[in-house]
């Protein structure tokens, strides 16, 4: 059959929102989802992140051409092989930006920060290289498991931040990076994962 040059033009120069991201076990989602149940209890005007959808985020991208995937597959591939498994778990729970201005909650990472932030630090630098802008904000591995719209009940939203506050997941292994594509809808974002790479 022959090729419409097109077509296949089309799907070259087609756009998608991408980001990639470390996965997490779906025992782990599940200690973690307790958490989002607690606050969603109290009608505390929270929009959750589906439970589904939690994941530890290592760099957006944005608007990603089809034609750059190979170039970003190599990078991760690039990246991925200096590095092996290594241990992480979720820990605590806070807020960005600070606690007098609450928009954003997040459970923490703990155990081997040290080569999540390797990690990421390496991946940056490998995107750059191809054309992708470097973080501008330190990197601050979370999971972001709800986001607060409008005005909240601060008396019980502070119990319940310092109810779990000593919160903490058995440790798993990080042993993939995941390329995502994000579809924006009013009901919330849809992930779907492009491409995989061990560690």
């Amino acid at each position: 059959m022959p090729v419409d040059y097109k077509v296949a033009e089309f799907v070259m120069n087609r756009i998608v929102r991408t980001f990639l991201a470390l996965n997490l076990p779906k025992d782990i989602i599940a200690s973690i989802s307790r958490i989002q149940k607690d606050l969603m209890a109290y009608n505390l005007n929270i929009k959750e992140v589906k439970p589904e959808n939690i994941h530890l985020t290592l760099k957006f991208l944005g608007d990603t051409r089809i034609s750059d995937m190979e170039r970003i597959h190599h990078a991760i591939k690039d990246t991925a092989s200096d590095f092996s498994p290594f241990l992480l778990a979720a820990k605590g729970v806070g807020v960005f930006p600070d606690l007098r201005r609450p928009k954003v909650i997040w459970v923490g990472i703990s155990e081997e920060i040290d080569r999540l932030v390797l990690l990421q630090k390496q991946l940056d630098k490998k995107l750059n290289e191809i054309g992708f802008n470097k973080e501008k904000r330190t990197f601050k591995g979370h999971l972001t498991i709800g986001r607060i719209k409008g005005n909240i009940n601060r008396k019980i939203f502070d119990e319940i931040l310092s109810k779990h506050q000593q919160f903490c997941t058995k440790t798993f292994f990080a042993n993939r990076i995941y390329l995502l594509q994000s579809v924006l809808k009013t009901t919330g974002p849809i992930y779907s994962k492009l491409m995989s790479v061990q560690l």
